[in-house]
């Protein structure tokens, strides 16, 4: 009934009320620019000026301002729960679910700082707007700007109320709201108490949440078609950490997620943001819906194998594992080659790859590659390679291919014999790194030409089986690490938060 009434509504919707409330929230923002460009000229980014009568009266006018832009884009109440905590007592606010831009909403009702893309200060109006509150800028590529980030998080949080408290969405990206992600550890690395807050949007027709199938566009279509929206922002009792979770950020975060999952009524999965990158990479060479590099991404960052890995580390990681000229390891070996101890996570990346319990290492190399540049597919390909290329001539050969395309695109069945073929069009029997970029530009759509896999790889319980357990495809490489649900992560556009 509610799809009925949907449909018989948004016609008359697209052509009155949401140009209306389109055009009216362009103007609000307008309208609010130049108070926020006055208040921004001249003020410091390193420290906090007292709060002078003039500045207390644009926080207040951009406020009306906001709430005004809210209310005409059908917004009209929004109900808070809970109690908002001082700076001096929660310097850092985590929300969660991160589904849409309209998240936006508890950051104009508070005004509190956000961290967000250094890129959005210079975007004409809304630039002005986002310097107006003091943000943290963060870029992604930058792996030092990463780094000032949190120290200057943890400036702003052991401040003892001196900044305003920072508003940050510790998932890292949009997801669909069916579960909360890993959390990223920078708002809880400085160790201060923080508070969550919850965000729901209790709608009948209109899921603000956005989706590929339902991008951003479409949900400002249809929310702004939409009479009235609900938004309801409930803050949570402020959670101090315990000196163990001061140590270790990573548990802090798990802890906050799993009260904020229990008020939610959702469920956890272990997967993050980069998760989402590698799920989403888009191109010739993009993943599968079902591959075991999900999994193998997160026993890698549960061990922090990918923490500090650069392009100079992982060509040394190639040429270490070219020097063991296809040596294969037992468990034992593989746990003295990653320096670490026999753990159970260990043992989980070993079952990925061994095939009557040895592995080949370059897999390991070929996979972490994968993981760590999820939009630089060809790079690892080529990195691939180098370690299974004869010397004198820098071919590889028909086995080796498979061995190499199996493990970057994380699959099981693969027709690599038909494929070669199509490579090596002179039937040398082998064939060159150029050789295979030449094919690719010539059918980019190899993967679902040549991919066989005919039905949905099985998934079993990781109660009910053991990694151990699990049967290992024709090169060793695991297909049945896939995520038990993958529409929970593939739903998840990877985007800024805001």
């Amino acid at each position: 009934n509610l799809e009925v009434r949907l449909l018989r509504e948004l016609p008359v919707m697209t052509v009155t009320l949401f140009p209306v409330r389109l055009l009216f929230a362009a103007f609000m923002m307008l309208l609010a620019w130049p108070f926020a460009f006055v208040a921004t000229v001249g003020r410091s980014e390193d420290a906090v000026e007292p709060l002078s009568w003039w500045r207390w009266l644009v926080d207040l006018v951009l406020k009306a301002i906001m709430r005004a832009m809210w209310f005409s884009g059908g917004f009209h109440w929004v109900r808070v729960k809970g109690r908002p905590a001082l700076p001096s007592e929660a310097p850092i606010l985590t929300m969660a679910p991160h589904s849409s831009y309209f998240d936006a909403i508890p950051v104009t009702v508070t005004m509190a700082s956000i961290v967000m893309k250094a890129e959005s200060k210079d975007i004409p109006v809304w630039g002005t707007l986002i310097k107006f509150i003091r943000p943290v800028f963060v870029s992604r590529s930058d792996q030092d700007s990463r780094r000032k980030t949190v120290e200057e998080i943890k400036r702003r949080a052991c401040s003892d109320g001196e900044w305003p408290q920072i508003m940050i969405f510790p998932e890292g990206t949009c997801t669909n709201r069916s579960c909360l992600i890993a959390f990223k550890p920078g708002a809880f690395i400085p160790g201060v108490p923080v508070q969550p807050v919850l965000l729901r949007y209790p709608n009948e027709m209109v899921r603000i949440n956005s989706t590929p199938k339902q991008g951003v566009f479409k949900i400002l279509w249809l929310t702004l078609c939409q009479l009235h929206n609900s938004v309801e922002i409930e803050y949570l009792p402020t959670y101090t950490p315990s000196e163990e979770e001061k140590k270790d950020p990573a548990l802090f975060a798990k802890n906050v997620r799993r009260i904020m999952a229990k008020a939610l009524g959702l469920r956890i999965i272990d997967y993050s943001f980069e998760d989402c990158q590698l799920a989403m990479a888009k191109g010739p060479l993009r993943l599968p819906k079902h591959t075991c590099l999900l999994e193998f991404a997160r026993l890698v960052r549960h061990l922090g194998l990918k923490a500090g890995v650069t392009d100079e580390v992982l060509h040394e990681e190639a040429s270490r594992a070219r020097e063991l000229c296809g040596s294969r390891l037992d468990v034992e070996g593989f746990s003295q080659y990653l320096n670490q101890p026999m753990t159970e996570a260990v043992q989980d990346i070993f079952s990925l790859f061994e095939e009557h319990g040895k592995m080949d290492v370059r897999e390991y190399v070929i996979a972490l590659c994968v993981v760590c540049r999820p939009f630089r597919y060809l790079e690892t390909i080529k990195l691939a390679f180098r370690m299974f290329e004869a010397q004198e001539d820098g071919a590889v050969v028909e086995d080796e291919l498979a061995v190499i395309l199996k493990t970057a695109l994380g699959i099981g069945d693969f027709a690599v014999c038909y494929l070669f073929r199509a490579i090596d069009c002179q039937d040398k029997g082998k064939i060159t790194f150029d050789d295979f970029c030449r094919f690719l530009e010539d059918c980019p759509d190899f993967v679902e030409q040549y991919h066989c896999l005919s039905e949905p790889i099985p998934q079993p319980s990781r109660e009910s089986t053991s990694p151990s357990e699990s049967q290992p495809s024709t090169n060793g490489f695991c297909a049945d690490f896939s995520p038990r649900d993958p529409s929970l992560l593939l739903s998840q556009p990877v985007t800024l938060s805001v």
